[in-house]
């Protein structure tokens, strides 16, 4: 199977400007990431890997250099150009969840489709959808507050797929968990962004998760110390994505409709 290149970067350099210091956090970075494929930043805190996420995000533009997705230079498209890019082409997932601690689970997952401009009954349905291929449409109702850690990461996950995005970021996704939360977490966003045929690119400084990935991205002071596939990666080709995931009870008995209230 050919897969197309999804980000391609070339001579890609990042500088901060300090007061009068100047802090290299990318220098000469040149990759490419292909669709469908599970990629790991790996390296430690400044090594840079965050740093080129934001990049590949468009957060941010390269000092010098020159990011394409899909063939497009990220470098050259306006702000307005750039928050289409990402409302359209990328969701996010974070170690601190940063959900609104004022709205429901289903509402915070509804927030990338409001961005969109997608029809109320309409957004309600597909995030509610969302949260019970993550396992917690009995919970639809539930605030960030009365959620476990595992449960409000669950939430974010649903928030990052349910625009059925391109490219999901995972910025250090289970920094916040315990161990066996943590290979649930990684089991279902592999497994979620593998079944979708969605592009997954995390970071994280941990060695177990990058387990997960088929190519890991070693980083540090703000090069590409190695690039390697990885022959070790955690499979779970015949575990199916549904709502009854480790951790939560079974889904039932609860409707789009009555999600929706419509």
């Amino acid at each position: 199977m050919n897969l197309g290149v999804i980000f391609e970067l070339q001579n890609v350099r990042k500088v901060y400007k300090m007061g009068t210091e100047r802090v290299i956090a990318l220098e000469d970075i040149s990759l490419t990431f292909e669709e469908g494929k599970t990629y790991c930043l790996l390296g430690t805190s400044g090594s840079g890997k965050s740093t080129l996420l934001n990049l590949l995000a468009g957060l941010e533009k390269p000092t010098s250099g020159s990011i394409k997705f899909k063939g497009r230079p990220l470098e050259k498209l306006s702000e307005k150009q750039l928050t289409l890019y990402r409302q359209g082409y990328i969701g996010f997932v974070f170690q601190s969840y940063n959900l609104l601690p004022t709205l429901t689970a289903l509402e915070n997952v509804t927030l990338p489709l409001i961005f969109r401009k997608i029809g109320s009954f309409k957004r309600k349905k597909a995030a509610f959808k969302m949260l019970k291929a993550v396992g917690l449409g009995k919970r639809w109702r539930h605030k960030p507050h009365e959620l476990s850690g595992g449960q409000q990461q669950r939430v974010s996950l649903a928030r990052a797929f349910v625009n059925e995005p391109q490219v999901i970021f995972a910025d250090e996704p289970t920094g916040n968990l315990d161990t066996k939360t943590t290979f649930e977490m990684m089991d279902l966003i592999t497994g979620m962004a593998r079944e979708r045929g969605q592009t997954l690119i995390i970071v994280t400084h941990d060695t177990e998760i990058s387990d997960y990935a088929d190519q890991i991205i070693q980083m540090r002071d703000g090069l590409i110390e190695s690039i390697k596939e990885n022959e070790r990666k955690i499979s779970h080709e015949n575990e199916e994505i549904n709502g009854n995931n480790p951790g939560d009870s079974a889904d039932s008995g609860v409707d789009a409709t009555d999600a929706g209230g419509e």
